[in-house]
Formats: C-alpha cells, structure tokens, sequence
C-alpha cells in the first residue's frame, strides 16, 4: 500500500541517537516533515544519512514542542498527517494499517495507535478526559473513543480537524497533547484508539544531553509550568493557585528527600519544579 495520502512528521532536538532506528519503518513514506529546534548534536547530519527524502524545517532555537508541530501541519498537503515522536519506532505496516482505519472512519479526528514499552508490553496512552472522571481498567482490545491520548503517535484527519485548529504554542512542552485533545473532544469530535496498530515507544528517549542535570532541571520546570497552565484554562485560576501552593510544598520537601539520599538528576529535576511553580505568569484564560 502507498502512503501519498499520509505525511509523517517528527519533532527534534538533540535526537540524533534516534534518527536511524526511526527511519527503519519510513523508508518508504515520501511524504515526511521533521522540525529540528536548534539541536546542537548530529540530528542533522543523521536525517540526511537515514532520511534523505525528508522535508527539514530547521529552526534557530527551541520552539517548543506543539510550536514545531504547528510549523509542520501548516505545510501538510495530504489528508492526513501522522505525529510522531523520534523515540518512536513503527514499521511500514502499522502505518498502513493505521492509515486503512483513519480512511475508514472518515469521521474522526484524531486515530492513535497502541504504544508498547521497552519490555514489550502496552502502555495506557490513552484515556477518558482527565477532568471528568479518573479511567478505570487495562488496554483496549478493541476500536473505542477516548477523551484523550499521547502526542508521542497521533493521526490527524487534517479535513476535520483543520477547521478547529492544532497545538496551543503557550504550552512550551508537556500537556499540550492533553490541551489538544480537549479541544477536540468539547468540540464532540472522535479520538478513536487503534489498539492493534502498535508503536514501540521508548519514553523520555527523545532527547540526549551531555548535561543531564541540566536535562532534568528544565523537564521539571516546563512541565510545572504547563501543570499549572492547563489546570488555569480548564479548572479555573482558583484551582490553578491551590496547586501552585500544593506543588511547591512537596517539591520543597522533595528536594531535601534527594539531597538525603544523594541523587543530583532527580534533585534537579525537583528544583526545576519549584522554580517553574514560582515563576509562573498567570494568564488570563
């Protein structure tokens, strides 16, 4: 099966390590866009050795992760348009696979497949909208609607969704998927799981650092302060602030706990978080 109706695009930075296992399953695909935000490893060299059909956006700095996104769907030509992780890995069948389900259910606006862990066995990357109710149970073992699913693999049926839009660009990372796929479930549109299209997923592999305490400091920060933005926008600033303060005792406390035990990556990570919390701005939504 051809894959013209289908472009892939990928998100780096500092993804260098991943490009050749990622390639393996998109030799075939001509139609794939990757955004690179300002890596400063060899990303660029090895999509040029394993992905030479590949459209490079290359841009100055970070733009974040739903900006970069955002770049690329603004340049998608075909019906649909498959988001995916460098730290993924999917073969040439599970993308016609995937893309044979999203033509048959023309409805829809978002199809995921099932991601599996390093040890082989099933993540939940899907779920019912978090702000609702709390989902109960284990993996699907069968086509179903959530209310929300990972950004590491997500189809877009770009004829649907396009008229409602894509990432909101003040998530810098982490939640933006979550943000993106409330959009689309208010709007009462479907975000259907595939759960026999599978996808390995080696999670937080994505980005490799020479610094990981440094690493880890600014995945605690961003993803502190995009806690506290989506929490503002859909559980209002009242809420927003009771976590603020909930957040910051426990990760003060937290920070003493790794000091203790003498683990400077997790200790980073935990002052990233305290910071993020300090430092953020509320908005108006």
């Amino acid at each position: 099966m051809e894959l013209n109706n289908l472009t892939v695009i990928v998100v780096t930075y500092n993804s260098g390590h991943c490009i050749e296992r990622l390639s393996a399953g998109l030799k075939n695909a001509s139609n794939v866009i990757i955004v690179d935000n300002g890596s400063h490893d060899n990303t660029l060299a090895q999509i040029a050795l394993f992905l030479p059909q590949a459209r490079i956006e290359a841009s100055a700095s970070n733009l974040g992760f739903g900006a970069a996104n955002n770049r690329a769907l603004a340049l998608v030509t075909t019906p649909f348009a498959l988001l995916l992780n460098p730290d993924c890995e999917v073969s040439h069948q599970s993308l016609e696979l995937l893309l044979t389900q999203a033509e048959q259910q023309p409805q829809a606006a978002m199809l995921v497949p099932q991601l599996m862990g390093a040890r082989g066995k099933p993540t939940l990357n899907y779920g019912w909208v978090k702000h609702s109710w709390r989902s109960k149970g284990g993996v699907a073992d069968g086509l179903c609607c959530v209310g929300y699913a990972s950004g590491a693999a997500m189809l877009l049926n770009m004829t649907v969704t396009k008229p409602h839009g894509y990432f909101d660009e003040s998530f810098f990372l982490y939640y933006e998927d979550d943000d993106l796929c409330l959009k689309y479930f208010n709007a009462r549109l479907a975000i259907i799981v595939v759960p026999w299209v599978q996808v390995f997923h080696a999670s937080r592999g994505s980005v490799k650092s020479g610094n990981l305490i440094k690493q880890e400091y600014w995945r605690g920060f961003h993803h502190a302060q995009s806690k506290l933005r989506i929490t503002q926008k859909y559980e209002g600033l009242k809420q927003a602030k009771r976590l603020k303060t909930k957040k910051m005792f426990s990760a003060s406390m937290a920070i003493v706990f790794r000091l203790l035990t003498l683990n400077p990556r997790l200790c980073a990570r935990m002052v990233g978080r305290f910071i993020g919390m300090s430092q953020f701005l509320w908005g108006t939504k």
